[in-house]
C-alpha cells in the first residue's frame, strides 16, 4: 500500500468534521470555544500590554529629551584660600563653544537655574526658573513645538515663557503680570532680604510633561543673571546631543572640552531608576502575560482529550482501514493547532485594533468611570499612548503558536497509539 503525503487532504477533512462537533457531543464543542477564546483574549492582552509598554517608554523618554538637556556641565572650582568649591562657571561663552564643537553636540546652552516661589495675587507655587537666552530656547524642542501654546516666542525677550500647568494653578495667561520671589535676594546688614521681580506673560506651552509644565518658568538670561546675582556667571550648561540614546559613548570628548573642574549628569543618571523600574516592570508582565497564553493553550488539551475519548470508535474504524498512526497523529494535530492558529490571528486582530485605536478606547473608558482614570501628576505624561512594533507582534504570534502547537502533540499522540481492537472491543 502506497504511502500518502503528510497533511494529505483528507486528513484535514477528517479533522474540521472532528472540530465540529455534532449535538450530541456538545461537550467537545464547548471546549472548542473555550479553547478559541482562551487564547484570542491571552494574546490580544499580550499584544496590548507590549503596545502600552512600548508607548509609554517612548512617549516617558520624548518628554525628558524633547525638553529637558540630554547632558548638563557642571564646573567644581575651588575657593581661594578655603577648602569650598563652587559650581559657578564664570568664563561660560568660552566652555560654551568648546562644547559645541564636540562632535556629536548640536549645541550648549549656559543656563542660569534657580528654585523660586511665584505669586499672582493669592495664588503660589514653587517653580524652577530656568535663564537661557531667546536663540538657544529656540532650540529646545518640546518649548518650540508643544503640544499646545498661546502667545509667541518673539515676546520672549521683556516676558517669561511658562508651562501651561504654572498658568493654570497661578491663574495668569498672555500679557499678565507675574511676580517672582527669591528668597537669595539683597544682602543687607540686618541679613539677607527676599528679591522679589515682576514679569509680564508672553508664552504658555504645554510640553507634554506634567513635571515640567507644572514647575518650569524660562527667563532671558541676562534677567536671571541679574535677579539672582548672577552677574557674568552662569549655574551650568546645558547640552543637546545628536544621538542622545548614545550619550555614554560622548562623554569622553566632553570631559575633553569641559576641563579636569568639570561634573557631567546626563538624562540617564536623572532618569535612570526610572526607566530600570519600566524595565523590570516590561519583563515581569510579559512573564505574566506568557504564562496567561499557556494557561489557554492547556484548554486545547482538555479539548483534544475530550475528542479523542469520544472519537475512539471512529480511531479504531480508521486504523482498520489502514490509517497509520502518523495521519491519526496529523489530525488530531490539525484540530488542535487549527484552534490555536484562529486564536492566536483573532488576537492579532483585536491587539492591533485596540493600540491603533487606543484614544477614542481610553476616552470612552474614561467618561464611563466618570474621568480621573488617568493621573498625569503620577504618571509624567497626559494620556496613555501605544506603539505596535513589528517584533512585539511576532514574538506574541510565536510565542501563541508555539505553545498552542506544542501541546496540541501530547493528546494527538495518545490518540495515534489507541490499540484499534481495544478500541473496538466494547463496540
Amino acid at each position: 500500500m502506497a504511502s500518502t503525503a503528510p497533511f494529505a487532504r483528507f486528513e484535514w477533512m477528517i479533522a474540521w468534521r472532528y472540530i465540529r462537533a455534532k449535538r450530541a457531543e456538545g461537550g467537545v464543542s464547548v471546549m472548542t470555544w473555550i479553547s478559541l477564546v482562551g487564547i484570542t483574549l491571552a494574546v490580544f492582552a499580550l499584544i496590548a500590554t507590549l503596545a502600552i509598554r512600548s508607548g509609554f517608554r517612548a512617549e516617558f523618554v520624548d518628554t525628558i529629551l524633547g525638553a529637558n538637556a540630554h547632558l548638563t556641565v557642571y564646573q567644581q572650582t575651588p575657593i581661594a584660600g578655603t577648602d569650598q568649591v563652587t559650581r559657578i562657571i564664570s568664563d561660560y561663552d568660552t566652555l560654551a563653544a568648546d562644547l559645541a564643537a564636540v562632535p556629536g553636540v548640536l549645541r550648549a546652552a549656559p543656563i542660569v537655574r534657580q528654585q523660586v516661589m511665584a505669586n499672582r495675587g493669592a495664588a503660589n507655587a514653587g517653580v524652577e526658573v530656568y535663564g537661557i537666552s531667546q536663540e538657544n530656547l529656540r532650540t529646545v524642542p518640546r518649548i518650540v513645538n508643544p503640544e499646545e501654546s498661546l502667545g509667541s516666542l518673539d515676546d520672549f525677550g521683556p516676558g517669561l515663557a511658562i508651562g501651561s500647568g504654572v498658568a493654570r494653578e497661578l491663574g495668569v495667561g498672555i500679557g499678565d503680570q507675574l511676580k517672582i520671589i527669591s528668597p537669595n535676594g539683597v544682602r543687607t546688614p540686618m541679613g539677607t532680604s527676599p528679591r522679589v521681580g515682576v514679569y509680564p506673560v508672553s508664552y504658555i506651552f504645554t510640553a507634554g510633561r506634567y513635571d515640567i509644565d507644572r514647575t518650569r518658568v524660562y527667563m532671558p538670561l541676562e534677567e536671571a543673571q541679574t535677579f539672582f546675582n548672577r552677574d557674568g556667571v552662569v549655574d551650568e550648561i546645558e547640552v543637546m546631543t545628536a544621538d542622545p540614546d548614545n550619550i555614554e559613548a560622548l562623554l569622553p570628548s566632553v570631559y575633553v572640552a569641559a576641563g579636569e573642574n568639570a561634573l557631567l549628569w546626563t538624562w540617564r543618571d536623572s532618569a535612570g531608576a526610572f526607566l530600570r523600574a519600566l524595565t523590570v516592570e516590561d519583563n515581569v508582565m510579559f512573564v505574566l502575560l506568557s504564562i496567561l497564553v499557556l494557561i489557554s493553550s492547556m484548554n486545547i488539551i482538555s479539548g483534544l482529550i475530550m475528542l479523542v475519548k469520544n472519537k475512539g470508535r471512529d480511531i479504531g474504524i480508521l486504523r482498520t482501514m489502514g490509517l497509520t498512526e502518523g495521519s491519526i497523529l496529523r489530525v488530531f494535530f490539525i484540530c488542535g493547532a487549527g484552534i490555536g492558529t484562529v486564536g492566536t490571528i483573532l488576537g492579532v486582530i483585536l491587539g492591533c485594533a485596540f493600540a491603533l485605536w487606543i484614544d477614542p478606547i481610553f476616552a470612552f473608558v474614561n467618561y464611563v468611570a466618570g474621568g480621573g482614570v488617568w493621573d498625569p501628576e503620577i504618571r509624567g505624561i497626559y494620556a496613555l499612548p501605544a506603539q505596535l512594533h513589528l517584533g512585539d507582534v511576532l514574538s506574541a504570534v510565536v510565542l501563541s503558536l508555539g505553545l498552542s502547537w506544542i501541546v496540541t502533540i501530547f493528546p494527538a499522540r495518545r490518540a495515534a497509539r489507541m490499540n484499534p481492537v481495544e478500541a473496538l472491543r466494547y463496540e
